[in-house]
Order: structure tokens, then C-alpha cells, then sequence
């Protein structure tokens, strides 16, 4: 996040908190982190990308949805789509750590944006849908303000109206 985002905004380093790996492990980070975002009062603004597979902040599909921070491991379908971020694909990350649903959810708003055809499905998953954790961007259906911004290959699934 660093590296792509947050060195090229006008932000200061101690208003960006992302989750990683910390010497008092996984758990206690991911206790940590939730309890932070938490005491913060939530965002004001979640922006979330959205997988091909519907996950959103690599929440991958799942039989359940998280509801907090959390390790993931991540689907192939994840791995190929990060590998072009990589010089070898041996070198893209198997896990994660993630915001859960709960935390997303919290915001008082989400903006997604997707891109492409290879998330047309998804998409339309996610706003035509049942709400099943097999599509973890289904869950924004009921959010009180989430807003999607895509362009027409990523919209090519859904309903002309």
C-alpha cells in the first residue's frame, strides 16, 4: 500500500494503518487492528477493488463470512490476478491479511470500482445476486451507501437499465 498508493497521495504515514504481520502474531494483530479501527470510529470511506472470484478486500468466497480481521489464504484465481504484480509468479503472496466483512461493513461509505470483462460476473453477482458468502461482495447489497463505479466491460452482465 505504501509502495502504490499511499507514497503518491498527500497523506502523513501515521493516518495510514494497514494489517500485516507484526511480532505479537497474527491473532493478537488482527485483535489489535480491529480494536484500532474500532476506537477510530470506523471509515468514512471503505474503497475496495472487487475480485473475479466476488471477493472484496481478499475476502475470498467462502462457506462463511468473516467478520474481522483475519489471515486468508488466498484462491488460485487470486494468485494469477496479483501475479502480474510480481516478476515470478513463485513470488506472489498465498495469504493475506483482511479487513472482515463486519469492519467493511462499517463504513460509512463504499466505493468499488472494477474494471474489465473478466469481473463482469462478479459484478453482476454482487448487485443481482442472492447475498451468499460464495460471492463475499454480495454482502454490500445491504450497506446503506455503497456506491460502484465501472466501466462497461465490467458492466457487460448486467441489465441494461
Amino acid at each position: 500500500m505504501r509502495d502504490n498508493f499511499f507514497d503518491h497521495i498527500n497523506i502523513k504515514p501515521e493516518n495510514t494503518h494497514v494489517p500485516g504481520w507484526h511480532r505479537c502474531g497474527p491473532d493478537a494483530m488482527c485483535a489489535g487492528y480491529d480494536a484500532m479501527v474500532a476506537a477510530a470510529g470506523y471509515p468514512d470511506l471503505q474503497l475496495l477493488g472487487i475480485g473475479v472470484n466476488g471477493h472484496i478486500g481478499f475476502n475470498e468466497p467462502d462457506d462463511h463470512l468473516p467478520r474481522g480481521t483475519h489471515c486468508v489464504d488466498l484462491t488460485e484465481s487470486t494468485i494469477q490476478a496479483n501475479s502480474r504484480l510480481f516478476e515470478r509468479e513463485e513470488d506472489v503472496p498465498r495469504q493475506a491479511f483482511s479487513m472482515g466483512i463486519q469492519t467493511i461493513m462499517d463504513a460509512r461509505m463504499i466505493l468499488i470500482l472494477a474494471s474489465g470483462e473478466a469481473k463482469a460476473q462478479a459484478v453482476y453477482d454482487m448487485v443481482y445476486g442472492n447475498i451468499d458468502p460464495r460471492c463475499p461482495a454480495s454482502i454490500l447489497q445491504l450497506h446503506r451507501n455503497c456506491v460502484v463505479v465501472a466501466d462497461d466491460a465490467a458492466l457487460s452482465a448486467c441489465p441494461a437499465d
